[in-house]
């Protein structure tokens, strides 16, 4: 964890800490949470966050949170402390019984979590928190899971960079997975447009709901190769995957597709799966087939992968390994590493393509680019326009500018979720759901403190609406209701029921509330 102001950095860590136990088995191998600063990691200076015990391998630090697992009565229980206070119990809805959980992500203060439930095997649901990770919501159901080469869980939902609040999952329905995309962190799901026309430019017969596109959505875990999902930070309009068109994902027929407007439409580029790398901000796309014969060619698209040029980048044909771009905001390289038999030494092609370009390009050669879902504007509460190169503008780009114009929108029933405990109907009103008492929370503070008494929604965290009905829509804070006495009891100071008469009596009166 980062230092203090004095330097001071701290250490959180898993301690194993054996102890009795009155039941077998008598001794019980758990774990302690613990903290130290670095500089002074003594016994003595150790501090532990948790009391008590937490389950082996269960403890979590990430960005602003701390997770550890407590297991009682066969049940797991999860616990969060938020920007390093006290622990609180992670709540999901009532009727949740959960049997696994993975945080997935902790990005602009709120976590992201796969739960698999007691009737779940090869799926997980995926939950959404408040700021602090107490209170989590249902953000999808049935979301595929694998397991990887170490036995690792990989749910498959996947992150597109540039654009906040944008996923992709993979959701199993009736046996079937199908490809959702949401652009607002969860709340909304659609299924993903397929092409109009295939790779030769026949019409793709495709109706939504029955047919629709299907994506891999597995991140390479090898450095030195591109996963079969790709995007960046600095094109944000890009992604390009491999996958299928039908009315469910599927691992044969798998061809590769890209979408230049953020997922709205697609175009099939390949009808055999390449990995393929981003330079020069997604200025130039480069495609290399996935295949385990030797190969001497590459492709390479100027116009966000509407195009492709072949390209030859070695006399004699390679067994490629792998693909790595040069570090930088500005390149144009790219290195190629592999061998050319499989007795022989590894090999590396450094391939520059600065030479394609005879200039940068200038203010004239772009165009402007508003993100948007399907038409519509507001994304997470703004409305973005980027800068986007003209695709028959052969320049360099360099460094990336961002997005070139954020204007806030004014805030819509569309920009709030249901809060804890409430649910969506179908008029898109959140409602208490059938295990959820609102006045609930009135009951569990004290007289003198106050609580936030919901509306039934809560906005979208990172979404940037301003005004409309966000004043409506906001839990209020209220002063904790009076309470009628509970365990009234009068008694006299020297406990006797009867008194004498001239004498005085002292009187204390107790109440439990």
């Amino acid at each position: 964890q980062p230092g203090d102001s004095k330097g001071n950095r701290k250490s959180h860590f898993e301690a194993n800490a054996p102890h009795a136990s009155p039941m077998p088995p008598f001794c019980l191998s758990d774990s302690q949470y613990l903290t130290c600063r670095m500089q002074n990691c003594t016994e003595a200076n150790r501090h532990r966050p948790f009391p008590g015990y937490i389950d082996p391998d269960s403890l979590i630090v990430q960005d602003d949170y701390v997770f550890v697992q407590l297991t009682s009565a066969g049940r797991p229980h999860y616990y969060v402390s938020y920007r390093r206070n006290a622990f609180a119990q992670m709540k999901l809805p009532k009727y949740a019984l959960p049997k696994d959980m993975h945080v997935i992500s902790t990005d602009e203060n709120q976590v992201f979590a796969a739960v698999q439930e007691w009737n779940q095997n090869d799926t997980y649901n995926l939950y959404i928190s408040d700021t602090r990770g107490v209170y989590f919501t249902l953000a999808l159901e049935n979301v595929q899971s694998s397991r990887g080469p170490e036995g690792n869980v990989m749910i498959d939902l996947y992150e597109v960079a540039g654009i906040k609040g944008m996923f992709l999952a993979n959701k199993k329905i009736d046996n079937q997975v199908k490809t959702f995309i949401t652009y607002n962190k969860g709340r909304d799901w659609r299924l993903l447009q397929a092409p109009d026309t295939d790779l030769r430019g026949d019409p793709v017969h495709c109706l939504l709901p029955y047919c629709s596109l299907h994506l891999h959505l597995k991140v390479s875990e090898n450095p030195y190769t591109s996963g079969i999902i790709a995007s960046r930070d600095t094109a944000p309009s890009i992604i390009v995957a491999s996958g299928n068109i039908g009315s469910e994902l599927s691992d044969s027929d798998i061809s590769m597709f890209v979408s230049s407007d953020a997922g709205n439409t697609w175009r099939q580029i390949f009808e055999e799966e390449h990995s393929v790398l981003y330079l020069d901000q997604g200025g130039v796309l480069v495609a290399m087939k996935h295949t385990s014969l030797p190969i001497r060619h590459l492709w390479l698209s100027f116009d966000e992968g509407r195009s492709w040029s072949k390209y030859s980048f070695t006399s004699i044909p390679l067994f490629v390994d792998g693909v790595l771009g040069e570090p930088g905001e500005e390149t144009l390289i790219m290195t190629v590493f592999g061998h050319f038999s499989h007795r022989s030494e590894w090999q590396l092609v450094k391939v520059d393509y600065k030479s394609i370009f005879d200039r940068r390009c200038a203010e004239e050669d772009y165009r402007p680019w508003q993100l948007h879902s399907q038409g519509e504007a507001c994304i997470m509460g703004a409305k973005r326009i980027y800068k986007k190169r003209k695709s028959e503008r052969k320049c360099m780009q360099g460094k990336y500018a961002g997005a070139m114009e954020s204007e806030p929108c004014v805030c819509t029933e569309a920009d709030f979720d249901c809060d804890y405990g409430y649910e969506r109907h179908s008029n898109g009103q959140c409602l208490p759901a059938f295990w959820f008492n609102p006045s609930s929370l009135s009951k569990d503070c004290s007289v003198g403190q106050s609580y936030l008494n919901s509306t039934g929604y809560r906005k979208v965290v990172s979404n940037n609406c301003t005004d409309g009905v966000r004043e409506q829509y906001t839990a209020k804070p209220q002063k904790c209701p009076g309470k009628a006495p509970r365990g009234l009891r009068i008694v006299t100071s020297d406990g006797k029921l009867t008194a004498e008469q001239g004498h005085n009596v002292t009187l204390m009166v107790q109440l439990e509330e």
